[in-house]
């Protein structure tokens, strides 16, 4: 089984800064992508950032300049640097791993996609 576990959401006012973390548990072989998603009120799930296994990024227009990814991949984390936040930023966060394979007992799993729980981040204007 495999798990994906965010952390770092919170309220932070218009101008600050947030970290979230996402760490991927399990007997876990390999992860291809990683990417952080969003999804606000009344709106469909957005792409935010995405970072490939050999590190190459990309980033939704909106928080070019603003957002950094960077992955861990000893440690199957990804992260995500957010600063000069928006009130417009201000949505449940879902991290994203791409193409997991895993072993669960003797048999292996995937490649298959897992997503997290989610962490609301909420920007004050």
């Amino acid at each position: 089984q495999v798990q994906l576990v965010e952390s770092g959401g919170g309220l932070v006012q218009s101008g600050g800064s947030l970290r979230l973390s996402c760490a991927a548990s399990g007997n876990i072989v390999s992860i291809n992508a990683m990417g952080w998603y969003r999804q606000a009120p009344g709106k469909e799930r957005e792409l935010v950032a995405h970072i490939a296994s050999g590190g190459r990024t990309n980033y939704a227009d909106s928080v070019k300049g603003r957002f950094t990814i960077s992955r861990d991949n000893a440690k199957n984390t990804v992260y995500l640097q957010m600063n000069s936040l928006k009130p417009e930023d201000t949505a449940v966060y879902y991290c994203n791993a791409e193409n997991v394979i895993y072993v669960h007992g003797s048999s292996w799993y995937g490649p298959v996609d897992h997503w997290g729980q989610g962490t609301l981040v909420t920007v004050s204007s």
